[in-house]
């Protein structure tokens, strides 16, 4: 079997992920997890706090709970995972989350940015009214720099997935009639998500999840 490493910014095991998206990869890829906040308690992780223009990321913890947390904080720990994932041999890496991560991080193998695939994806179609769905309102100040440039104007609003469809949903009833795109701009989201929130507003919506992948699969 061919394997592939998967670095959550959060804890291992994503039971709430990986099988989504394992039978897209199919049966002759193995998943390597690792997680950038995999041996830390809730209390140490509640010690890093954003600072000043940093990114604020949000991810699942392993008792299924989430966290926000600055994204400064969790950078070593995921280039530790890198290199752990890279002695273990696997052929590509992908990261389990849609922020964006420094152009530093380096590896002998390929790293995909689900980030990375969604801007270039939405940036070719550039729609006129694009709608973002992130977790938390804390980040949609980075929403905006990060989708500005792939559309004619942005419409950002937090629901986080770790809270359930039904937050979703809700959300989802808000965005403007006059949307081209929808985005649901974190890896938590789940399929059912996307399919509550196309049935509700009857718009094409992109699932990172599933979308990357797509991309990994292609790759492996």
């Amino acid at each position: 079997m061919k394997k592939i490493g998967a670095i959550t910014v959060g804890q291992t095991p994503r039971t709430d992920l990986i099988p989504e998206i394992a039978p897209i990869l199919g049966d002759s890829i193995e998943i390597i997890q690792m997680g950038g906040l995999d041996g830390l308690t809730k209390e140490e992780i509640q010690t890093m706090t954003p600072s000043p223009g940093d990114h604020v990321l949000v991810s699942r913890l392993k008792d299924g709970s989430s966290v926000s947390f600055g994204e400064s904080h969790i950078l070593p720990r995921l280039e530790a995972c890198m290199d752990q994932l890279e002695k273990d041999q696997v052929s590509l890496i992908l990261f389990l989350c849609t922020g964006e991560f420094p152009d530093t991080f380096q590896a002998d193998v390929p790293l995909i940015f689900p980030s990375k695939i969604l801007t270039s994806i939405v940036s070719a179609i550039h729609p006129h009214r694009l709608a973002v769905i992130a977790p938390v309102k804390e980040q949609l100040p980075q929403m905006q720099t990060k989708w500005a440039g792939c559309a004619d104007s942005v419409y950002g609003l937090a629901a986080s997935p770790y809270d359930g469809v039904e937050t979703v949903a809700a959300a989802a009833r808000s965005i403007p009639s006059d949307a081209d795109l929808i985005v649901l701009d974190c890896i938590g989201y789940t399929v059912e998500m996307k399919e509550q929130v196309q049935a509700l507003t009857g718009k094409s919506v992109l699932l990172p999840r599933t979308l990357a992948a797509r991309v990994v699969k292609e790759l492996a």
